[in-house]
């Protein structure tokens, strides 16, 4: 039975696992991330898990595919840039592991494996055009158009928290003011409140009035940010993950408030604001969806 390698490479931790074209996962492995996290040394810790992956009834692996934190160029085969691991720049981790296993190969931004992993077996199977927003310690997101990754250009497409909502806000690495990701990420309730989004939430839980403002607030900022895509995808799902997820209940009903005070019907029309399902699994099962899209196209 034909099977491929779905891989979630990050600064801490790469998981891995051995997916079906049904989306079961046959074997998972989760190790180490060599620190310091070199390519080489990153590449050298991956050849080896996908060797304790090799299916013990000599399963036929057709091809890999791979989500790294940071940007990858359209062809899904040069990691542009990657965050948290040392030297990494213009990597040619495909070419790199092709050569090392033999397999077909292709890597993309972890967001939109994310997204791709969710659309596939998660909360956004049902649809063909959706979004997915993580909320973390910065704002990521993917494009998911006619059940297929949309990557733009130049591949960089999908940066969901860095389009602006303020023009005189405060300061984002990306050389934007007032970008979505300086009102809801991790870092922005930490700057906001001095606590941390699970601290607030169980407050929350408690009856706080405080957090439930603050929850308030932060679902309105998130809904403007939110009104813009919109119109310009009409998604018919939009998919919320990362760990501020976890206490969507408490911002979610301002979000939608938001979204139907700025949005024409026309455009929200059936739209479904959902929370992810999959977890932190979520990155892995997508960068196995990728590895399917080109076994099927190397098979043909």
């Amino acid at each position: 039975m034909a099977q491929v390698i779905g891989i979630d490479l990050g600064g801490t931790a790469i998981k891995l696992g051995r997916f079906t074209a049904d989306g079961i996962c046959h074997q998972s492995l989760t190790v180490p991330t060599p620190q310091p996290a070199t390519p080489e040394a990153v590449l050298a810790a991956i050849t080896d898990a996908i060797l304790q992956l090799q299916s013990p009834q000599g399963d036929r692996i057709s091809a890999i595919g791979i989500g790294t934190p940071g940007p990858a160029d359209a062809a899904g085969r040069i990691v542009r840039v990657a965050i948290n691991l040392k030297n990494w720049h213009n990597v040619p981790l495909a070419d790199w592991l092709e050569a090392k296993t033999g397999l077909p190969t292709i890597l993309a931004n972890d967001a939109n494996c994310a997204g791709l992993g969710e659309a596939w077996l998660g909360a956004g199977k049902h649809f063909k055009n959706l979004i997915l927003m993580t909320l973390g310690t910065g704002v990521g997101g993917a494009v998911i158009l006619d059940g297929k990754l949309f990557s733009g250009h130049q591949g960089a497409a999908g940066e969901l928290g860095l389009i602006a909502i303020n023009p005189d806000g405060p300061e984002c690495n990306s050389g934007n003011r007032g970008s979505l990701e300086q009102y809801v990420s991790v870092q922005a309730i930490r700057r906001e409140t001095g606590l941390e989004p699970l601290e607030l939430a169980n407050l929350a839980k408690s009856g706080d009035d405080k957090a439930l403002e603050y929850w308030q607030n932060y679902g309105r900022y998130l809904g403007i940010g939110l009104a813009s895509i919109i119109y310009v995808l009409t998604p018919e799902a939009i998919i919320i993950g990362g760990g501020i997820s976890a206490g969507a209940e408490f911002f979610l009903p301002a979000v939608r408030a938001e979204i139907e005070r700025r949005v024409l019907p026309s455009s929200r029309e059936d739209l479904q604001l959902l929370v992810a399902k999959l977890g932190n699994q979520a990155g892995m099962v997508g960068a196995a969806k990728l590895a399917w899209q080109i076994a099927l196209m190397t098979d043909d």
